[in-house]
């Protein structure tokens, strides 16, 4: 079945929530919430504590989707315990025209996108405002999970293959 897919900006389909700046002072080496930085996604295994009571928007859980976006670029669906994030991560909230999966794999491409047009050069970062002005495309909600399905499928065909 094909749809008609919608163009969109994506900042009007979804909501980049900026992590918050610690001071060292602030970073302690134990406490009520780890503060997960770009390096905990993968190779760095330190980690830093607050235990500072935050709003709701700077915490994120089990199941959200999250952005790094300065020295390692991309989406993470984040599988840990609750905890704060550092300035150079977003979280990402959805509209109801999104699914966190064909989401999740949108910004994967935008960022293959992204780095693949730097042609050899290097990025320090990208500005919330470019991500939030980058128009995209948007099938049903039905088509979105369809899409998301067979891409997961495909991605762990190729872990399997790879181990």
């Amino acid at each position: 079945m094909s749809y008609v897919w919608e163009q969109r900006k994506l900042g009007d389909i979804a909501t980049f929530i900026n992590g918050r700046t610690y001071k060292q002072k602030e970073l302690l080496d134990s406490g009520k919430y780890p503060v997960l930085r770009v390096g905990n996604f993968n190779t760095n295994n330190k980690w830093y504590y607050s235990n500072l009571d935050l709003p709701a928007k700077n915490y994120a859980d089990k199941g959200d989707l999250l952005y790094t976006w300065a020295t390692a670029f991309g989406p993470h669906i984040w599988e840990g315990p609750r905890v704060v994030f550092h300035y150079h991560i977003w979280k990402v909230e959805l509209s109801a025209v999104l699914t966190k999966g064909f989401t999740f794999q949108l910004l994967q491409a935008e960022q293959s996108r992204m780095t693949d047009s730097l042609n050899g050069s290097t990025m320090v970062h990208i500005t919330k405002e470019t991500m939030e002005g980058k128009i995209v495309s948007i099938p049903t909600l039905n088509e979105q999970q369809d899409i998301s399905n067979i891409l997961n499928a495909l991605d762990n065909l190729i872990v399997h293959h790879q181990q």
